[in-house]
């Protein structure tokens, strides 16, 4: 079993301090986290620091962590440049990198990005091969609807051959196919409750079947917003404050998703999501970052196994 945790993000303007976040990384590392993860939000009134960049902060103040994203909306973006950026990414870190990619769903502010949604699972997966041709071919030649390259190469390759480890998100019926069928991963949303957790892991593991995939090689994570307070009631509050504050109206809707209450609490909370097949967990404290990874270290994490 692994564990892995966010990277703080939310800074309002003049507030970030780069010590404490180097510190946080580093501390991070020392209490044995696999991998320290971002998220991406372009557009929203909660400050949020850019993924990539945070990554390539993360990347120079670490030694071991594995860094990635859950996940970058592929089809608002140009896979050659985000190619780029984490094959650039991935030779800084020393082959640290891994890349998390969701289609984001038609309820996307398109226009903000000089796109429309027409087309969008197959710009995600155009953009998927051609992200996959540039890590791993000399010479690119693909003649795709949205994406066209003649003779294209890009180096440096990423340190890990042939490409970063790729994981995709959603919910939907479709994207669990699409992760079963072209990641080498699948990443559960924090949004996304235990409960519907669980038939998507079955959803994802039948469609391996389907593709006759060996699922040994392929890897289960999710998200979990947590929250460990010896005040469960308290800590239950202050993390339903702080969903609103990140999903808006959308926080009404996604029902019971985060795990918080006493140590014993969460570590019941979190085993039920490994028990429904998560591999790696991406604890994900939503306030008193530092100190709330403290006490998983100490009081959770220890009693998972």
């Amino acid at each position: 079993m692994r564990f892995s945790i966010s990277i703080p993000q939310f800074h309002a303007d003049g507030e970030f301090d780069s010590d404490a976040l180097r510190e946080h990384l580093r501390r991070a590392e020392e209490l044995g986290f696999e991998g320290g993860w971002t998220q991406e939000q372009v557009l929203g009134t909660k400050p949020h620091l850019g993924a990539i960049e945070t990554l390539a902060f993360a990347a120079a103040c670490t030694t071991t962590l594995r860094l990635g994203c859950s996940v970058f909306v592929l089809p608002l973006r140009n896979p050659v440049h985000l190619a780029k950026s984490m094959a650039t990414l991935d030779q800084m870190s020393g082959g640290r990198i891994e890349v998390g990619l969701g289609a984001g769903g038609r309820n996307r502010d398109f226009a903000a990005f000089g796109l429309t949604p027409d087309g969008l699972v197959t710009r995600f997966t155009e953009g998927l091969e051609v992200m996959r041709a540039l890590w791993a071919e000399p010479s690119v030649t693909i003649d795709g609807r949205f994406w066209q390259l003649d003779g294209a190469s890009m180096e440096p390759k990423p340190v890990q051959k042939p490409s970063p480890p790729v994981w995709i998100g959603g919910s939907a019926p479709a994207a669990l196919r699409r992760a079963a069928r072209l990641a080498d991963g699948f990443f559960g949303a924090g949004s996304t409750t235990t409960a519907n957790f669980v038939g998507q892991v079955e959803a994802v593991r039948a469609e391996l079947e389907a593709q006759d995939r060996d699922p040994a090689g392929f890897q289960i994570a999710k998200r979990v917003y947590v929250a460990v307070d010896d005040d469960a009631a308290r800590a239950g509050e202050r993390m339903s404050r702080a969903l609103r504050e990140l999903y808006g109206p959308f926080a009404d809707a996604i029902g019971n998703v985060a795990v918080t209450g006493t140590p014993d609490d969460c570590v019941r909370g979190i085993r039920e999501i490994v028990d429904a097949g998560a591999e790696m967990v991406l604890c994900t404290p939503m306030f008193d970052e530092r100190e709330q990874m403290e006490r998983l270290a100490a009081e959770v994490l220890p009693h998972l196994g």
